[in-house]
């Protein structure tokens, strides 16, 4: 199919969903009420002020602005003029970019990809280089920045072999879309291979920005502080997603007593009050992290699990755990980022399905700081025998902190990648 064809049947397609694509939005604001604010920049209608030549940093969701913190740390050590503006789709990420913004930033939702919200976005904004942080290409905005002459780059970026076969079949859409794309700076060679596959014409390694992601000190050391004050070992579900909690209740109730204290953080806050009835369900007594401040109560220390229902903590969590057990790996879902556990010093237990993430956590698997897990059951087995063995605990966490720091350097790669293409 031409391209032209391809795009007005995709512009027409997204036009007509333009009511639903809202409605959705407004209902998930019913529980993330960030969701119902500034809704007219999900058209490209901004009300902010904007001067020209600001650096665009789209980052989807919270993963990806946590990843696009260490970059733009690292644009700022080189240039510390620059301005930023920084766009999101998701509350979560919205809510952690705030803390990344300085004077003179700006901050708004991405447009939807129709030809007049990308159009209205552009000529409001006026950015000097669009930077899309890992998976995120789209192609009315691929084109729309072709013909405002602003180069467009992938940073961080990665591609699955799932991805790539579906990019392969939208082919009439996706390829010239990747092929408008000035760089991509892929976070592993495997990565770069699928990229190239997709027609990106320019594609450098440049490692991952999420091993230069600067974690909190305080929070680390608070969450070791607690897991003191415990006096028991702590088995942790970090970032779960949906069916791996309940799968995880059924197996623990299962496991004699006394059992060491489960931890669970689910990855997305909308399903907090979700994962605490299927706690209780269990019959597990239940402590909430948002119902004390620094310090535990009494009653939380003696509960069965905790839930960590809070954000942007995930520090505080490893710093606890004596046992991570990995999100997203034990359903096909790809699997959650392990080198934020590995920089804390926390041992990851990961399921079968990393495929989100495969190098580094064949990497960490290789160093030591990671085991495979065949399914949740065998997983449960491995903590709880982790969580009885002390030395191998602080062997796997001295490997998990030295496997995080030989991989960085990404984001000064990144960084000086990006000030040359801003300026050509």
């Amino acid at each position: 199919m031409p391209e032209g064809l391809a795009l007005a049947l995709y512009a027409t397609a997204l036009r007509l969903l333009t009511p639903f694509y809202l409605l959705r939005l407004w209902r998930r604001g019913a529980k993330e009420a960030l969701y119902r604010q500034a809704l007219g920049e999900r058209l490209g209608f901004c009300k902010t002020a904007a001067e020209p030549g600001r650096l665009w940093i789209h980052a989807v969701s919270l993963g990806e602005t946590r990843a696009a913190s260490a970059l733009i740390d690292a644009l700022r050590a080189r240039a510390p003029a620059l301005r930023f503006l920084l766009t999101h789709s998701t509350a979560t990420g919205r809510e952690a970019g705030k803390a990344l913004l300085q004077a003179g930033d700006a901050q708004a939702w991405l447009p939807y990809d129709t030809p007049g919200a990308v159009r209205r976005f552009l000529r409001h904004w006026r950015p000097r280089l669009g930077v899309l942080m890992e998976t995120e290409v789209w192609p009315t905005l691929q084109r729309e920045a072709e013909k405002a002459g602003l180069p467009m780059v992938l940073a961080n970026a990665r591609l699955s072999e799932k991805s790539l076969r579906q990019g392969q079949r939208l082919a009439a859409l996706m390829r010239p879309a990747a092929q408008r794309m000035r760089l991509a700076l892929a976070q592993t060679e495997a990565d770069a291979e699928r990229i190239r596959a997709m027609g990106m014409a320019r594609v450098e390694v440049a490692g991952n920005l999420k091993y230069d992601i600067a974690l909190d000190p305080v929070l680390i050391a608070r969450g070791q502080a607690w897991a003191q004050q415990q006096g028991r070992p702590v088995l942790m579900l970090a970032v779960s997603r949906e069916g791996e909690e309940k799968a995880l209740l059924d197996e623990w109730v299962r496991q004699p007593t006394p059992r060491p204290l489960l931890a669970i953080v689910p990855r997305h806050p909308q399903r907090f009050d979700e994962i605490a009835g299927l706690i209780e369900a269990a019959g597990l007594s239940l402590a909430r992290r948002s119902g004390w401040g620094d310090e535990p109560p009494a009653a939380a220390l003696s509960a069965d699990v905790w839930l960590g229902d809070s954000m942007r903590e995930m520090p505080l969590y490893y710093g606890l755990a004596s046992v991570a057990l990995l999100g997203g790996s034990f359903e096909p879902l790809g699997g959650q980022n392990l080198i934020e556990a590995a920089a804390c010093g926390c041992p990851v237990l990961a399921g079968p399905h990393t495929f989100n993430f495969a190098e580094a956590a064949e990497l960490a698997i290789a160093a030591g700081a990671a085991r495979r897990c065949a399914d949740l059951a065998d997983a449960v087995a491995q903590g709880l025998a982790l969580c009885g063995d002390a030395p191998a605990r602080q062997s796997m966490a001295v490997r998990a902190q030295t496997f995080a720091r030989t991989h960085q350097g990404a984001a000064a790669r990144m960084a000086a990648a990006l000030l040359s293409c801003s300026t050509t």
